[in-house]
């Protein structure tokens, strides 16, 4: 009796519907309906440039799935922007001497060592994820920067260029298959797997979670060396897309993965994530940077615009950990 007592005290409490668990979709809905009015004459529903939203938008949302990992587990990665530059420049250098197969395993090999390095620093040096990748930031910035003397690396590699940059499925293109296929991967090992219920209690309380007996070392250095691993990838859709290696690539990115990642309803603090709710982060982002750019906005307003998400992002993120 006193169990149901308690049972429907509880129940009480609860509200039946929190808006805030949603907001990102609110707000998705909100703006893609507000542009649609307010753009219809300038071609905002258009097919081409919807398509443009999901191709300038794949790079993010490939790189923003993994950061999930890494930010649930209470950990951050700033260096993914630099990865995909690094890793566009050995794809294109690989594929020269090896060819499509050698250009893969290039780039998605840069971002996996890089990676695990900024693993093992976090998880056996103890450094904090965010120095670690900071200084990986500006290392690897370096070394893109080097390696080419600056200079772009061609791509001629017709299978490398249809793979991941102009290609289609019929009408649908493969920046967007690869963005749904590693949603929807990422979705299932968050919510289904073993491991991502050990992420996530990796980041809730990661003491705790290590007395139940998860190595919480593992989880952690895994989440890293797939974020770099992802950001490999998306340096490779980058140099698809646009025919050629890069040390540019990337610029800023990593303040676009982590927006989405906050605003899509992972915790910054850890404990929480959603992978469905990052893409749809992603998405927002891009569209609404896609809506300014058709009204003919500067870069400068459209950084203003930018940095007031990425507070939003921020302020999200506080009040999921004061819950």
């Amino acid at each position: 009796m006193q169990s149901k007592i308690i049972n429907t005290t509880t129940a009480t409490k609860r509200p039946a519907f929190d808006w805030r668990n949603y907001i990102v979709y609110i707000a998705f809905i909100g703006v893609f309906i507000t542009f649609s009015i307010t753009l219809y004459d300038y071609g905002f529903l258009s097919t081409n440039n919807l398509l443009n939203i999901v191709r300038q938008t794949a790079m993010i949302s490939i790189m923003a799935v993994a950061v999930t990992f890494v930010i649930s587990t209470a950990e951050i990665d700033l260096s993914v922007g630099s990865i995909a530059a690094l890793s566009s420049l050995t794809a294109a250098l690989a594929i020269q001497s090896f060819g499509t197969v050698g250009g893969i395993l290039a780039g998605l090999g840069t971002g996996a060592i890089i990676g695990l390095i900024n693993g093992l620093l976090v998880t056996k040096v103890l450094i904090p994820s965010f120095l670690v990748t900071l200084g990986m930031m500006i290392i690897v910035k370096g070394i893109a920067m080097w390696i080419t003397g600056t200079a772009p690396v061609p791509i001629l590699n017709d299978a490398f260029i249809f793979l991941f940059g102009s290609g289609s499925l019929g009408p649908i293109p493969m920046l967007f298959v690869w963005t749904i296929l590693i949603a929807v991967i990422g979705h299932i090992v968050l919510r289904k797997t073993t491991f991502g219920r050990q992420t996530l209690a990796t980041g809730g309380n990661e003491s705790a979670a290590r007395f139940s007996g998860i190595n919480t070392a593992r989880v952690k250095l895994i989440a890293l060396v797939s974020s770099g691993m992802m950001a490999g990838f998306a340096g490779m859709l980058y140099a698809g897309r646009l025919e050629a290696g890069r040390f540019t690539f990337g610029e800023g990115a990593e303040l676009s993965v982590i927006a989405a990642v906050i605003l899509g309803g992972t915790s910054l603090f850890g404990g929480v994530g959603t992978v469905v709710g990052t893409i749809f982060g992603s998405i927002l982002i891009g569209t609404i940077n896609n809506g300014l750019i058709i009204m003919g906005l500067d870069v400068s307003q459209q950084m203003m615009v930018s940095g007031l998400i990425i507070i939003l992002a921020v302020a999200f993120g506080r009040k999921a950990k004061k819950r």
